[in-house]
């Protein structure tokens, strides 16, 4: 494995990131060692002027001039290499941000419903949000610097034992010591950030948790006990917080309290050299002044070491995200047909808890096809899994005679108008939600169809018409008319196959009634799978798959199975004869 793909891995970069990372290394080490100059130039100037105070005979060899342009030249140095390491570091640091973040969210495109059944939003969000930032903001200004000042410190060390090995150990004793102590401590401190993440979005799920559920919250008067939860996972975090600071504090300003005993070494140790006549007085000053400036990577690295074991679990939360396997298959899909069958299909969302067991039904092109069961008899599971939302445990299912799981799950839903009982819409213009269906339909396709979904009769009275923006998730809608705006998507689409999971739930009656008449519109001709526990609503079914317990219970057309007398003869006489009531 090459040093590139090394530090890929280790640090969740893109290929063209880790070229960046160690281009930023390089040039930030250039840097460290331009800083350097000032003290260089020192050493210059009383190498010149010390000289005739120490042999009267001799003099200057430059004059003041010399040293001016050369000080000049030397900014000039220092400049160049601060804008190039700018350049190579923070803005590429931010481009390979953007790449992350694009990169993240196509992975979360890709990845199978089953990984967002594992996940909560706030989870994810910290994930896209909070990780990336603290990535962003660690690379810019902690990773490279760390590796430059490794470098740096290399570099100097090997030059000052050349000059004076005896003065160079006295100076640079207490780095391995102070590194070592921090190094020592990284299991700890990395203990400490896993436990302050996981506390940390503890916090951000009870939060989100409280704004989903704000309704019942209130409904139910439990504001008091929400808040008490809430502030004692604050303040168990702010305790773990301070504690994990403290320890931080404690091990980086130690460690660097220890190097200033190098210093003091340097002064000891050069003393007595310097009256023992084993060194000169130059060399004495030479070290004093590359001592005074020479820690300062070194403490550099102490504390970009901290940032850097703090990152550790931000970085494993991206290869985790990164190592999830995605759904794939062909885009070159061509079915004879848009007859979905089921055959002897089982699924579970969790090992151990089978949903569906030996399911097997066929949903042909031009007939309606009606699943119907209690609540948790799996009805949306089937649905779900004929659009590949989720991939089976066993079993086959095939569109138009090809097995879905060989198509790629995006080429595979272009087939499929879906029409979910929850519906999402954006916080954008009622035309433009109804346009995600198609998004280079013209504005009199949208139109029609959403007259198909009679969504005429509540959008003449918005402010602005079609062109109102309808707020978060269409929060000034009702439900009813936020479930109009999803079926006029699905019709928009006009795919050949029509998911329908209770798409009239939302709506009265009346309502129901005149939108039956633009779902009849959408599943002309098509591919029909409804899910409905109305039954009134699939009385024109061209068949019916009733489930119980995860297993298909019956099925035929509902006039043979009305005549049969099973599940679904009960459930109708159920609904028609509501219970508590006397029949006749």
């Amino acid at each position: 494995m090459s040093l590139l793909n090394v530090i890929q891995r280790r640090f969740a970069l893109s290929q063209k990131g880790a070229t960046d990372f160690c281009k930023g290394t390089l040039l930030t080490t250039l840097l460290d060692v331009a800083l350097m100059l000032p003290a260089i130039y020192v050493f210059l100037f009383l190498d010149d002027y010390l000289r005739p105070l120490l042999l009267p005979d001799a003099l200057p060899v430059h004059g003041v001039w010399w040293y001016v342009l050369l000080g000049v030249l030397f900014l000039g140095v220092m400049y160049i290499f601060a804008v190039w390491q700018y350049r190579s570091t923070y803005t590429s640091v931010y481009d390979e941000s953007a790449v992350r973040r694009i990169g993240l969210a196509e992975k979360l495109r890709r990845l199978p419903l089953a990984f967002f059944g594992e996940k909560d939003l706030s989870d994810l969000t910290a994930t896209m949000m909070d990780d990336c930032t603290d990535l962003e903001h660690t690379f810019s200004h902690s990773v490279p610097q760390l590796f430059a000042s490794l470098l740096t410190i290399v570099l100097v060390a090997a030059g000052m034992f050349c000059y004076d090995w005896r003065m160079a150990l006295a100076l640079f004793w207490v780095v391995p010591v102070a590194l070592g102590g921090v190094l020592l401590s990284k299991r700890l401190m990395h203990r400490g950030n896993e436990e302050n993440y996981r506390l940390k979005r503890d916090v951000s799920e009870h939060i989100q948790e409280g704004l989903e559920t704000m309704q019942e919250i209130k409904s139910y008067c439990l504001e008091a006990g929400y808040l008490a939860a809430l502030q004692a996972k604050i303040g168990k975090y702010e305790r773990r917080l301070t504690r994990n600071e403290l320890l931080l504090g404690v091990l980086v300003n130690g460690s660097q309290a220890l190097l200033k005993l190098g210093l003091a070494s340097v002064i000891l140790v050069g003393a007595l050299l310097l009256a023992s006549g084993a060194i000169g007085l130059f060399v004495y000053l030479v070290f004093i002044v590359i001592g005074s400036r020479v820690y300062a990577p070194i403490e550099e690295v102490m504390n970009n070491l901290a940032a850097l074991f703090y990152l550790d679990v931000r970085i494993d939360r991206m290869n985790e995200m990164e190592a999830q396997p995605v759904q794939t298959g062909t885009t070159d899909f061509r079915p004879v047909n848009y007859d979905i069958e089921f055959s002897h299909v089982a699924f579970s969302y969790e090992q151990g808890k089978t949903v569906l067991q030996d399911v097997s039904f066929v949903a042909r092109q031009g007939e309606v096809t009606a699943l119907v069961g209690s609540s948790g008899s799996g009805k949306s599971t089937v649905a779900r899994l004929a659009a590949r939302f989720w991939d089976i445990g066993s079993g086959r299912i095939t569109l138009g005679g090809q097995d879905i799981v060989q198509v790629d799950p995006e080429t595979l839903l272009k087939c499929f108008s879906i029409v979910f009982q929850d519906v999402v819409l954006f916080n954008t213009s009622v035309k433009d939600n109804i346009r995600i269906g198609r998004r280079n339909a013209s504005d009199d396709e949208v139109l029609r169809v959403a007259r198909l979904a009679r969504c005429d009769e509540f959008v003449s009275r918005l402010p602005q018409g079609y062109d109102t923006v309808i707020g978060e998730n269409g929060d000034t809608l009702s439900g009813g008319e936020r479930q109009r705006i999803s079926i006029a998507r699905a019709l928009l689409k006009d795919a050949p196959i029509v998911l329908l999971d209770e798409a009239t739930a939302s709506l009265d009656v009346e309502n129901e009634t005149l939108v039956q008449a633009g779902i009849s519109e959408l599943v002309r001709g098509k591919t029909v799978l409804i899910i409905a526990h109305r039954m009134r609503t699939i009385a024109q079914a061209d068949k019916v798959v009733a489930l119980s317990d995860g297993r298909v219970a019956e099925q035929g057309t509902p006039q043979e199975l009305l005549a049969r007398g099973g599940l679904f003869a009960r459930m109708v006489e159920r609904q028609r004869v509501p219970s508590g009531y006397p029949q006749g």
